[in-house]
């Protein structure tokens, strides 16, 4: 795992498309992922040492500012980032349900990273813009205590960006929502 990643979300594919060989020549920077989201958007995910992962993240947002959406750089990103977003977390006895629902794909993984560095709790998903018209979620579950701090944290993370958008926090989930979920 690298030790910093950073995502790019444009507006158009085009422009994302440019932006990618934009970060891929700014910096030595693995791209991670790179692919349309929903309703047409493009992100771009890349990752390597801090330095070279901000100056490439600096390089393409500067190159196309007017079609960007959301952006970030992570240093020393949680580790259950990557299983939460490829949906291959194993959430042993699940408890309380978090949720905090974003316009952007950079606030979700950002809030998602703050959630699990904030409290006890184990990512479950981050649905990150597909089917979605844009907006992306994360789900964790741990004890009520610490699933209401990691989302209260995660929330007032990326609100005052404009990308926060809901949250929800339910104590004792049934049995048949688990289901639907895992």
């Amino acid at each position: 795992m690298s030790k910093a990643i950073g995502l790019i979300e444009y507006r158009t594919i085009s422009t994302g498309l440019k932006a990618a060989d934009v970060l891929i020549k700014a910096a030595e920077v693995e791209v991670l992922e790179a692919h349309p989201v929903c309703p047409g958007k493009y992100i771009i995910l890349c990752g390597g040492r801090l330095g070279a992962v901000k100056a490439a993240v600096e390089a393409a947002t500067t190159a196309y500012p007017e079609m960007l959406v959301d952006s970030f750089v992570l240093g020393n990103p949680h580790e259950t980032l990557f299983t939460a977003i490829y949906g291959a977390t194993d959430v042993g006895e699940p408890e309380a349900l978090g949720m905090v629902e974003t316009f952007s794909v950079a606030g979700a993984i950002v809030a998602a990273d703050v959630a699990a560095k904030t409290a006890d709790v184990r990512l479950i998903e981050l649905r990150l813009a597909r089917g979605l018209s844009g907006k992306a979620f994360v789900l964790l579950t741990g004890d009520v205590a610490a699933v209401t701090a990691a989302v209260e944290k995660a929330l007032a993370t990326v609100g005052p960006t404009g990308m926060g958008l809901d949250s929800a926090i339910i104590p004792r989930p049934d049995k048949k929502l688990w289901n639907t979920l895992l």
